[in-house]
C-alpha cells in the first residue's frame, strides 16, 4: 500500500491499473489495495480518485476554494469556445459545420485551434460527405481535467435543469445526447490522412 501510495504522489500524470501493477511486486491485490486507500483518504484533505480509468490524488473538493488564492488563471475560454466544447462532448463525433448548426451561428476555426491547444479536443476523422469535413472528439485530457471516469458521466437532462443551466420549461420534446467518446471510427468516417490533418478549410470550400 505504501508503495502505491509513493508511485501516486509522485507521478505527475494518472495512473493506470496496468502500469500500477508492472512497477509491484507479482501477485500484489493492486485494485483491492487502491480501493481501501480511496476509503482511508476519502475524508482527508486530499482524496484517492479515478478519473479517464486511472488513478491519482486531488484536492477534496469541498477545499478547492483554498487553492484559488495561489493558482494565477492563464487563460479564459470564451462563451463560444465553451459553447464548441460541450456540443463536442455531447454529440462527437461532430465537424465543424454540425457544430455551427447546432450553435445556430458560424464558429472560428480560432475557437478550434484554442480548444485543440488545450489537448481537450481532437481530431478524430473525415466524415464520408462531400468536402470530407474533419470530424472532432473529446480526449483523455479533457476527462482528466474536468474529473470523469468517462463522458458518460457528463450531466443529463435533468441534471441540468437542477444545475440552472436549462431552462425548466424546455419543451417535451428536448433530448440531451448521451455522449460516446470510443476511440474507434464509426462507419461514416475515415482515418485522417497524413499531412492532411490541417485542410479543414479547403474541404469546406469544396464542400460549399
Amino acid at each position: 500500500m505504501r508503495m502505491i501510495e509513493a508511485l501516486l504522489f509522485a507521478s505527475s500524470e494518472p495512473l493506470s491499473l496496468e502500469e500500477l501493477t508492472q512497477r509491484l511486486p507479482e501477485g500484489t491485490d493492486v485494485l483491492g489495495l487502491l480501493e481501501e486507500l480511496e476509503k482511508i483518504y476519502a475524508p482527508r484533505g486530499v482524496n484517492l480518485v479515478r478519473v479517464a480509468g486511472k488513478w491519482c490524488f486531488r484536492t477534496a473538493e469541498d477545499l478547492a476554494y483554498l487553492m484559488h488564492r495561489n493558482v494565477e488563471e492563464q487563460r479564459k475560454l470564451s462563451r463560444a469556445a465553451l459553447e464548441t466544447l460541450a456540443i463536442i462532448a455531447y454529440h462527437q463525433p461532430v465537424t465543424r459545420a454540425e457544430i455551427e448548426e447546432i450553435r445556430g451561428v458560424s464558429t472560428s476555426r480560432g475557437t478550434l485551434d484554442v480548444l485543440l491547444e488545450t489537448s481537450w479536443i481532437r481530431m478524430r476523422g473525415r466524415r464520408r460527405t462531400p468536402g470530407r469535413p474533419v470530424t472532432y472528439g473529446t480526449t483523455e485530457q479533457f476527462l482528466i481535467h474536468f474529473g470523469m471516469e468517462s463522458v458518460k458521466d457528463l450531466p443529463g437532462l435533468e441534471e441540468l435543469k437542477g444545475a440552472g443551466l436549462l431552462d425548466s420549461a424546455v419543451p417535451a420534446s428536448f433530448m440531451v445526447p448521451t455522449p460516446n467518446d470510443e476511440l474507434a471510427l464509426t462507419e461514416d468516417e475515415d482515418p485522417l490522412e497524413d499531412g492532411s490533418l490541417f485542410d479543414e478549410d479547403a474541404d469546406e470550400t469544396a464542400e460549399e
